[in-house]
């Protein structure tokens, strides 16, 4: 992951490889187990969405 951005739609993250580069949903973003810091800003997001 590059960058977290606030859209239109919400809130995404923009992860690249090389010179690709794709917006990912926050809510759909899957997080690798022990979560890295900075992951509760997710996991609160997640829950105000409902998700």
């Amino acid at each position: 992951m590059r960058k977290v951005d606030l859209t239109v739609d919400g809130i995404v993250a923009v992860c690249a490889r090389g010179r690709h580069r794709q917006k990912i949903d926050l809510l759909d973003l899957p997080l690798p187990t022990p979560a890295p810091d900075g992951a509760d800003w997710i996991d609160a997001y997640r829950a105000w969405a409902g998700r």
